[in-house]
This record gives C-alpha cells, sequence and structure tokens, in this order.
C-alpha cells in the first residue's frame, strides 16, 4: 500500500459544480435527515478517487448500498481519523491547519456533531464553505450559530 496526494483543487471543482444541485449519480438524503455528509463524502472522492469497500470502511454504491460513513456526520469524521487502511485519511487539526479540501463539522448544542461542511477557501479572517442541507458555497463559517467545531485536514489517501 502506497500513500498519494490528494487532489484538494479537484474536490474543490466538485463542489463548486454541485454545491446547489444533486449529482444523479447519487441518493439526496435531503428528506431523511439531510445531505450535508453525502455531499461532503462526494467532494472528498472527488479529490481522492479511492473508496474502501471493508466493513468499517468508507463506500457508495447506492441509496441501500453505502457505508454508514459516507452519509453519518460521526461515522465519517470515524474513519477519516482512524483509517490505517485503503482511501483518504485525516486527522483533527486547528484552525491554522485547515486548507482546501478539508472538513469542518458543527455541533449545534454542544454534545452531538450533525453538520458537515467542506472548506473551500480560507483567508486570515474567515474560512468559505460549501455545504448541502442548507445549500451554499462560499458562505463564511462566521456566519454559522454553532457551539462547537471539529476541523478534519485530509493528509492524503491510501491506495494498493
Amino acid at each position: 500500500m502506497k500513500t498519494v496526494e490528494y487532489n484538494r483543487e479537484k474536490a474543490k471543482q466538485y463542489a463548486k459544480k454541485w454545491a446547489y444541485f444533486r449529482n444523479p449519480a447519487y441518493y439526496d438524503y435531503d428528506k431523511i435527515g439531510g445531505d450535508c455528509t453525502n455531499f461532503v463524502s462526494q467532494c472528498i472522492f472527488a479529490g481522492s478517487s479511492c473508496m474502501n469497500y471493508e466493513k468499517a470502511g468508507w463506500y457508495y454504491k447506492n441509496a441501500n448500498q453505502k457505508s454508514p460513513s459516507w452519509t453519518g456526520v460521526e461515522f465519517l469524521h470515524q474513519f477519516l481519523t482512524k483509517n490505517k487502511s485503503v482511501g483518504p485519511f485525516g486527522r483533527i487539526v486547528e484552525k491554522e491547519e485547515l486548507q482546501i479540501g478539508d472538513m469542518i463539522q458543527l455541533s449545534f448544542d454542544g454534545n452531538i456533531y450533525s453538520h458537515s461542511l467542506f472548506v473551500i477557501e480560507k483567508t486570515q479572517d474567515d474560512i468559505y464553505v460549501a455545504t448541502h442541507t442548507f445549500d451554499s458555497y462560499g458562505k463564511r463559517l462566521s456566519s454559522y450559530q454553532y457551539n462547537k467545531t471539529r476541523m478534519i485536514h485530509i493528509e492524503g489517501v491510501r491506495i494498493w
């Protein structure tokens, strides 16, 4: 197994194309809990080109054949930060280490993380994100009302 670079620009371009639309290759989960993590997974996949089909992996075949980590906020966090096998992997970082193509998760109540955002730009003053459920592209992180954030930097992609 070897590690390859995560294509942040490709991931960002995917986010730009699909932030206000739904890619017909993927099910739209808006009516059954939200589409934010599904969208972030799609963006990360666009930049990694690699899924992990293991039992606790990260993959999407169709609406009924997908890993919990593809659409679940907590499951995606667990996969990215604990993945030692194929696919993208990352770690929790502070704002200073965040880059385009990384992920932010929000906790509105201070206990449960329930919304995933995809980072498309970072300035000294703010972070700009794209997301589904509350569709946006270029929305300031500072415009959200939340209790806690969890920032995950994608370090790379492991392939066979």
